[in-house]
């Protein structure tokens, strides 16, 4: 996963700039920036997230790894199957959409 991700969640974790958890992810879409959905999301509750963010325009990445990967690259030493950042910079946000495209075409 791109490196702009990585900075981001570590920026966003400091400044306490993230939601964790998918029924957290769920209940704060109306302030969410980005969600961020790893593999281990059931596909109801992917479908439930992807029409609630559609609704309310926020753009959604999928995570290529499992939900440990996403906790680990958190710095964190549990699952984390979605997060969603509350703050963040529409640059990080377009560049974060860039590398997550790229890397689903590999």
């Amino acid at each position: 996963m791109g490196k702009i991700l990585e900075k981001s969640l570590k920026d966003a974790l400091k400044e306490d700039a993230i939601t964790m958890g998918t029924k957290q992810v769920l209940n704060s879409l109306k302030n969410s920036k980005l969600v961020v959905l790893s593999r281990s999301v059931k596909k109801e509750m992917f479908e439930k997230i992807e029409s609630d963010a559609k609704k309310e325009n926020v753009p959604l990445v999928n995570f290529q790894g499992t939900s440990v990967a996403l906790g680990r690259l958190c710095g964190l030493q549990f699952r984390i199957s979605t997060l969603s950042f509350t703050s963040i910079t529409d640059g990080n946000i377009k560049s974060i959409l860039i590398d997550t495209e790229a890397e689903n075409k590999k």
